[in-house]
């Protein structure tokens, strides 16, 4: 691009023409993207790609913290060689199959 103000432009009248020829389809380019940019249909497409993004990555997230915590909890009951710990294991069972005769019990005498 040639500076008017300080020096005549030396260009042929096909140089000129070619330039803005040049110019007019850099712009025609430029107005077609900003068109799709603010279609409608792209904004849709670029919010739910966006929310599907966010939704992956808490899943992704709570993944790895119920990981966690399953391994924190195998680990209270089983030995790092994978042998049960049975002085857990035993008052664990015990309490859990109190707890459901009482359920049952209680669902026995208001079902009379």
């Amino acid at each position: 691009m040639s500076d008017t103000s300080s020096t005549p432009d030396t260009r042929t009248p096909a140089q000129i023409e070619a330039d803005i020829k040049r110019r007019r389809e850099t712009l025609a380019e430029t107005l077609d993207e900003i068109g799709v940019r603010v279609h409608p249909k792209t904004i849709v497409g670029d919010a739910k790609a966006k929310v599907a993004s966010s939704v992956d990555h808490t899943l992704g997230r709570a993944y790895v913290g119920v990981n966690r915590v399953v391994d924190d909890v195998k680990a209270q009951f089983v030995t790092e060689d994978g042998q049960p710990r049975l002085e857990r294991i035993v008052p664990v069972a015990l309490v859990v199959v109190g707890v459901v005769g009482l359920l049952t019990l209680g669902t026995r005498r208001r079902g009379r």
